[in-house]
């Protein structure tokens, strides 16, 4: 590297004077072991010095003479002697000295300048302190004449120093200067870069006042420099003010610090002097002040408060809510003979000791205080407003319910439903051609789901009874006519499948005479239609008969409060997580509020319709998806809005330990109970470990098999839950061997490794029935042959293709086993079955194979015309054998 290279300036600084760099650098050889060698660049660097050279005189340290009576700056001093040149110096050390010489004296120039500077920023600093002084003794001086009385004499002569005073050019006045402005002489003054010369106006010489100092006063009838400096009148001796202070070093870093940052006061202002104080330190001075002049200060009342006291609190907790110190209350703990800490917790007969001895009041709750009260009281008159019907369809299984939903939707949701029942509450709401709305709600027919019915009776307005008229009544209709007597809502009865020729209305009129239900026809109060779910006849006098009953019901809600609702039905969904089917039913819903449902609770994430669209607001009687709980709740739970998430957390947790109270705590020993439970003791059990799709479904499983137990034989269900079937399901079925049913549920990959370890069989359905009917069948033994399920293949589906008359065809990607088409096959969504039937075509290219095997690709077409395929589904063909049971 060359020194040209090393002398060039960096970017942001200023030109060198020439100096010659004072690094010098060589290059040294190092080896090493094994031939290595390696050059290094070394730098030696020269101290440099900036002040004087030692054989220079010192011409700082004599005092600078004294000022010129005009303002003009004092001479620089003499430049110190060069040193005369070494013999023998060489060209480049002569170049050398010279421009070091001429850095040295550049330094010193700078520094005697930066010395003038503080020395006429000390004089000006004088100047006005000694202004200063002058004016608050002329003040003085006048305030004594005014108080004096009045004597009428001859003014005073002028002063003499008037006949010398120069004329005032016609400038602006300047503005007047504060009286009694202290400056701190050692801090620097105002660095002015533009110094104004003004004449300055001579003022009459005030009487002296004493002064702690004894020093002479300056003769202000002399003309000042132009300057402003403070020389005296030639003869009269140059005053102690007058000589130069002495240069003081000045630490530009510290300046800086106590200068602060800038503001734009400061900016405006133009002045780098002391900071003004603060208004916080102003109200402390003043507030001072004031408790100066007013005495001593008085004691401070002790304020009393009312203490909120649990069954078990913490002294800390304790100490807090009685704005006491936690010493203190651990203090007198100590007095009482319980040496306690502020982590450990007393109970509420000791809290009151301590809340009376401190002086204030107890208020005694209990833990079910924290739980939320359930808002009873009718809300004003003037806040409601009107809200849609909540209509209930209900009746026995396969007369037609779903159906007529489906016509008075124009959907069709009978294909979604395995063996065409529904086995979920369906939540709907309609809007009609007079844009007024009404909210249907779909429940099961099964025995099974007879809960379901109670609770979509127990959320309703009006009922409308689907009976079918070539069936009549059955025990599903009859339960489902005890529900809606049980709730106290009106009934409106829809006999259905009148289209049929075997259909016969009168006969179904008459049958409802035997349970006490009157229609219109035969002289009672009851409303009755005849509709064709299937041929649409009839659906508009049944929405006239809803309405009608509508407007006699007279249904009004507050929109205007925190929602309350109801769960309809709750699933665990794998994307989504925990869902809940709400119907609201009092206040409105909005995306943000914080609510507890069941022992529950959760902050809404998203609300969405039945028809699937995200939706801000949801008002009474409408039915919603809400996303954003911590869990899954119980379908029928109430859900309530409340203020904050710590409110909302503190009642769920509440609530959960209620409910794990209540399973582990044992019922009260009696004969009966040690008898039966010795019986129970000596029947064989059932283990069962049930998965569904929805928190409903397994509530009716549960139900339905709990129904089957016997004397000899007691179905006993280690777990119930919701979603797919999980390792931790696989486990516990293995500890007890017990077969895992999986309701429209299947397991994942690694349930499914655990399972064929541990030898644990799953049992899948769809229907409901048919779940009851086979472990009903097992239980007593008397099952026939068993159906034993062998999954023969595996299909991620990549994309779905228009197939034209056949809907949609997906094409697949054979992951394990192979796919035949004369096996039957089912479609899986997140583990959840949403399909199952058979192949209609297996393509391979453009030919029909009969076979694809892993690894390959392939195009499939399904029978029923099903289109709801997605990219991510799996497809499974399965075959199966049928064996005899062995017990």
């Amino acid at each position: 590297m060359s020194d040209t290279e090393n002398e060039k300036p960096k970017l942001g600084m200023r030109q060198p004077l020439g100096l010659k760099r004072t690094v010098e650098t060589g290059k040294v050889k190092q080896s090493f072991s094994h031939g290595r060698s390696n050059t290094v660049v070394v730098e030696v660097k020269r101290r440099r010095v900036l002040g004087p050279q030692s054989g220079a005189p010192q011409e700082e340290a004599a005092p600078p003479p004294p000022p010129a009576p005009v303002a003009a700056p004092p001479p620089p001093p003499a430049p110190a002697p060069r040193p005369s040149a070494p013999a023998g110096e060489t060209p480049q050390e002569r170049q050398t000295r010279l421009l070091r010489e001429a850095e040295e004296q550049r330094m010193q120039a700078l520094e005697e300048a930066r010395r003038r500077e503080e020395r006429e920023r000390a004089e000006a600093a004088e100047e006005e302190k000694r202004r200063a002084e002058e004016r608050a003794r002329a003040e003085a001086e006048a305030a004594k004449a005014a108080e004096a009385p009045k004597v009428e004499a001859a003014p005073e002569p002028a002063p003499t120093a008037k006949a010398v005073e120069p004329t005032p050019t016609p400038a602006p006045a300047p503005a007047p200067e504060p009286v009694g402005l202290q400056l701190d002489p050692t801090r620097p003054a105002p660095r002015r870069f533009t110094p104004v010369q003004r004449p300055e106006i001579p003022r009459p010489a005030p009487t002296p006042a004493p002064t702690p100092a004894a020093r002479p006063e300056p003769n202000l009838a002399a003309p000042r420099p132009a300057g402003g400096g403070n020389a005296g009148a030639p003869g009269g001796g140059a005053s102690k003010r007058a000589e130069p202070a002495k240069p003081q070093q000045r630490d530009r870093k510290g300046d800086e610090r106590r200068g602060g940052k800038l503001t734009v006061n400061r900016a405006l202002g133009g002045e780098d002097g002391a900071r003004a104080r603060s208004l916080a330190a102003l109200k402390r001075a003043r507030e001072k002040e004031h408790r100066r002049h007013s005495g001593p200060r008085e004691p401070q009342v002790k304020q009393i408060r009312d203490v909120k006291v649990p069954e078990t609190i913490t002294v800390s907790e304790l100490a807090n809510r009685m704005a006491e110190k936690g010493a203190d209350l651990v203090k007198a703990l100590f007095k009482m003979g319980m040496p306690v800490t502020l982590t450990q917790s007393i109970d509420q007969d000791t809290a009151e000791l301590l809340v009376t001895e401190f002086g204030h009041n107890i208020v005694r709750v209990s833990d079910s205080d924290i739980d939320l009260v359930l808002d009873t009281d009718a809300d004003a008159e003037d806040a409601m407003k009107p809200r849609p019907p909540v209509v209930t369809i209900m009746g026995h299984v396969d007369h037609g319910k779903t159906s007529l939903l489906d016509a008075l939707r124009g959907t069709d949701v009978v294909r979604g439903e395995a063996g065409g029942i529904t086995q979920h509450i369906g939540a709907y709401q309609v809007t009609l051609k007079d844009k007024s709305k009404i909210t249907f709600l779909d429940t099961p027919g099964h025995e099974a789901f007879s809960e379901m019915r109670a609770r979509g009776a127990n959320v309703t307005d009006i009922v409308v009874l689907v009976v079918a008229a070539d069936d009549g009544l059955m025990p599903q209709t009859i339960e489902a006519i005890n529900h809606t007597k049980a709730a106290g809502v009106p009934m409106i009865v829809a006999i259905n499948k009148i289209d049929k020729p075997e259909a016969n209305a009168q006969k179904v009129r008459e049958r409802l005479l035997e349970h006490d239900v009157q229609v219109e026809a035969m002289g009672g109060e009851t409303q009755d239609v005849e509709v064709s779910a299937l041929k649409k006849t009839g659906l508009d006098d049944l929405i006239e008969k809803i309405q009608l009953q509508a407007e006699l019901s007279e249904l009004k809600a507050n929109p205007d409060r925190a929602a309350e609702g109801n769960v309809v039905e709750a699933k665990l969904d794998k994307g989504r997580g925990p869902v809940a089917t709400v119907l609201v039913t009092r206040g409105t819903l909005r995306v943000g509020d914080v609510f507890v449902v069941g022992a529950e609770s959760g902050k809404v994430r998203a609300l969405v319709d039945d028809k699937g669209r995200q939706i801000k607001e949801a008002g009474p009687s409408t039915p919603v998806e809400v996303l954003g709980l911590s869990g899954v709740p119980m379908a029928g739970d109430l859900l309530q809005v409340v203020e904050n998430e710590a409110r909302a957390r503190e009642v769920a947790e509440y609530r959960a330990g209620v409910i794990q109270q209540k399973r582990t705590t044992s019922s009260p020993a009696s004969l009966e109970s040690m008898f039966s439970a010795l019986k129970e003791k000596q029947a064989m059990e059932y283990p069962l470990v049930v998965k569904a799709d929805t928190q409903g479904t397994v509530e009716a499983i549960v139900a339905a098999i709990n129904k089957i137990s016997t004397d000899d034989i007691k179905a006993r269900v280690l777990h119930a839950g919701v979603g797919g079937i999980t390792e931790s399901d696989v486990n516990a079925a293995a500890a007890s061997g017990a077969p895992i049913i999986g309701f429209n549920v299947r397991p994942n990959a690694k349930a499914r490794e655990i399972a064929d370890r541990h030898k644990v069989a799953f049992k899948y359905y769809d229907v409901i029935y048919e779940l009851t009917d086979e472990i009903r069948a097992g239980m007593a033994g008397q099952l026939g042959p068993e159906a034993f399920e062998t999954v023969v293949g595996r299909a991620e589906i990549k994309d779905v293709f228009s197939a034209g008359k056949h809907g949609k065809a997906a094409g697949l990607l054979v992951t394990d086993g192979a796919i035949r088409k004369a096996l039957k096959a089912r479609i899986t969504r997140d583990d959840v079955i949403i399909y199952q039937g058979e192949i209609a075509s297996l393509r391979r290219f453009k030919d029909d194979v009969p076979e694809v095997r892993a690894g390959l690709e392939c195009g499939v077409t399904f029978t029923q015309n099903f289109t709801d395929i997605k990219p991510g589904d799996y497809l499974e063909t399965f075959e199966v054998e049928m064996r005899e049971r062995t017990l």
